[in-house]
């Protein structure tokens, strides 16, 4: 338990946030029509 708490709780935040990071600036990158939302509909 002791090892999840120390190791690997800390690399899946680091992960998470590292995808976030990638998700947003990716949308920099798209041309404008694909940054938009999705039509509903």
């Amino acid at each position: 338990m002791q090892f999840l708490r120390s190791t690997l709780l800390p690399a899946v935040i680091v992960l998470l946030f590292a995808l976030a990071l990638v998700a947003v600036s990716a949308r920099i990158w798209l041309p404008g029509d694909m940054a938009a939302p999705a039509p509903l509909g």
